[in-house]
């Protein structure tokens, strides 16, 4: 299993009542070296213009290799500036559609000269907030288009998909892993997938583990991982099994089971908590399911799975969170 953070999860995160952030900015070496400082993690995902950029790139570069970390993928930002408030593949304006692509374009050139070979587009602002205020038709041909023009251009970089129903727009394009599938499936391309967001999953209202299933034998197109929790109501990204232990369970068994070699990647917003151990935890918490899938724990789900006994799982599940019973 391959660890990795999104940088800026270190850093001081901001919410629409506290813009100015709950904590003091560290630099970014403090970031990259607290990161390196997690037992199992080993690579970060950087976004564009927070984190990485044409100008830093040789820096950051310096500083990941000095404190042994690679990059795990590079975010282009299509969601944090002015211009992409109505959109970025999907703006009206075909100016700010030509920008988003040409952000989209600098993060694979990032990502190349990284030695990184995954792009994890997430456009946040692609999407509506009202009825009668979009063209679903023509927004869908304008993400194909863009997201196919990228992926042809460089085709030893994989382009993933990230979903999630709402925030910042009432409704998402890429709201779902199945809807988000079709796209990808649209583009044609094999370089192109998708990423599950668990947070994003859980408020979608699916089930994680079969979410990465429907991706996995739909021409294996399960690229990427990021992994929070929260309430299903909202994505408020939280530690790590804080909220859904037994979920995360059958999602990591299922990984297991279908082989899935992408990265495990934290993507949380510690706004109050000590970031590098809220991170910490999330880690671990995956580590120690992990420990659980030994071959005999991956033999006894199959098994429990197989009888579709309801009872005989949840007493699987009793078994070894309460083991000396």
């Amino acid at each position: 299993m391959k660890y990795s953070i999104i940088l800026g999860n270190l850093g001081n995160t901001c919410d629409r009542f506290l813009s100015s952030g709950y904590k003091d900015q560290p630099s970014k070496e403090t970031m990259i070296q607290q990161a390196s400082e997690i037992q199992g993690v080993t690579g970060v995902e950087l976004v564009g213009t927070w984190d990485i950029t044409p100008q830093n790139a040789d820096e950051i570069g310096a500083l990941l290799q000095k404190y042994g970390l690679v990059t795990a993928s590079v975010l282009p930002d299509h969601f944090s500036q002015k211009r992409w408030g109505r959109g970025a593949f999907t703006s009206l304006d075909p100016a700010i559609r030509a920008q988003a692509l040409e952000e989209t374009i600098i993060a694979a050139e990032l990502a190349r000269k990284l030695g990184c070979g995954l792009v994890n587009l997430w456009p946040g602002q692609d999407g509506y907030d009202y009825p009668l205020q979009a063209d679903f038709v023509q927004a869908r041909t304008w993400i194909v288009d863009a997201i196919r023009t990228a992926a042809k251009a460089f085709p030893d970089i994989k382009f993933t998909l990230e979903y999630k129903p709402k925030e910042p727009r009432t409704h998402s394009y890429m709201a779902r892993a199945a809807d988000t599938l079709l796209l990808a499936q649209e583009v044609g391309l094999p370089n192109v997938g998708v990423t599950i967001d668990t947070g994003h999953s859980l408020v979608a209202g699916e089930n994680m583990a079969e979410a990465a299933a429907l991706l996995t034998k739909s021409g294996n197109k399960l690229f990427h991982m990021h992994f929070n929790d929260n309430y299903r109501f909202w994505d408020d990204d939280m530690i790590v099994g804080s909220v859904h232990f037994v979920e995360f369970v059958e999602l990591l068994y299922w990984l297991k089971k279908l082989n899935y070699s992408g990265w495990y990647s934290m993507d949380q917003y510690p706004y109050r908590e000590d970031a590098q151990g809220a991170l910490r935890g999330s880690v671990e918490f995956l580590q120690g399911i992990d420990a659980m899938l030994t071959p005999k724990g991956m033999e006894e789900i199959r098994g429990v799975i197989a009888e579709g006994d309801a009872v005989k799982s949840a007493a699987w599940i009793r078994s070894k969170m309460f083991p000396l019973r």
